[in-house]
């Protein structure tokens, strides 16, 4: 038995391909990752009543937050607050993975 949920994570997304699998969910927070194949996105949204962080773990994404874009490489972490817009677009040839922690739950 490992204690690291992201080692189950085994994913080898295409070109415009994402790929996600929930790594931890409670009460009160939920962890998923996301593998990017190239050019792939996971599309801007928000969460009115819940803060949402990526931990960038391999490649790199362009993390667009309200109205502002910036590429971070791994390791990274961006913090999304309450109620921003915010998205990630992998625009690299190379597979990028990141996991998104949302605490608490909507509706909690």
């Amino acid at each position: 038995m490992t204690l690291d949920r992201l080692s189950s994570f085994d994913a080898d997304p295409a070109t415009g391909e994402v790929v996600d699998g929930e790594l931890a969910v409670t009460d009160d927070v939920l962890v998923k990752a996301f593998a990017l194949g190239p050019d792939a996105e996971i599309d801007p949204h928000e969460h009115g009543d819940a803060t949402n962080v990526f931990h960038v773990l391999r490649g790199a994404v362009t993390v667009q937050r309200d109205d502002e874009e910036e590429t971070v490489a791994a390791p990274a972490v961006v913090l999304n607050e309450r109620g921003q817009v915010h998205g990630a677009h992998n625009h690299t040839d190379e597979v990028a993975v990141l996991t998104a922690s949302l605490c608490p739950l909507p509706g909690q």
